[in-house]
């Protein structure tokens, strides 16, 4: 017998408030039963867990143990400078100058996550 990974859980102050943010970073719609002001709700992702926000008291306070990676379907760079204009902040740069590394950024709640290379990033550099 084995375990079926179900969501993902983020907590934060305004679970709506990060759905929607999260939302938009991957494209893919709220639960459609949530609404704001909800202390849970929900990014239905196509494919694998559904990213779950729990609205709770406490900040957070201290780097994450666990997060998420993007793999982005325009370049890293791209995406980046997409995500920080909704409002993500750059944590840390590990991009190097022959197109290897990533970045990491927090959502507005803090919540660190990786912007890895796109795909054809990566075939860019293979050639």
């Amino acid at each position: 017998m084995v375990s079926v990974l179900q969501n993902v859980a983020i907590d934060c102050s305004d679970a709506y408030s990060l759905a929607q943010f999260w939302s938009g970073v991957t494209g893919c719609p709220l639960h459609p039963e949530d609404r704001p002001g909800d202390e849970e709700t929900q990014v239905m992702l196509p494919q694998g867990p559904v990213l779950h926000f729990n609205q709770v008291p406490e900040p957070k306070t201290v780097k994450n143990r666990i997060h998420v990676c993007l793999r982005p379907e325009s370049s890293r760079e791209e995406e980046v400078k997409r995500l920080l204009g909704m409002g993500a902040t750059l944590v840390a740069d590990h991009r190097n100058s022959d197109g290897t590394g990533w970045a990491i950024l927090a959502d507005p709640e803090g919540n660190e996550f990786c912007v890895l290379r796109s795909e054809s990033d990566r075939a860019g550099m293979a050639s």
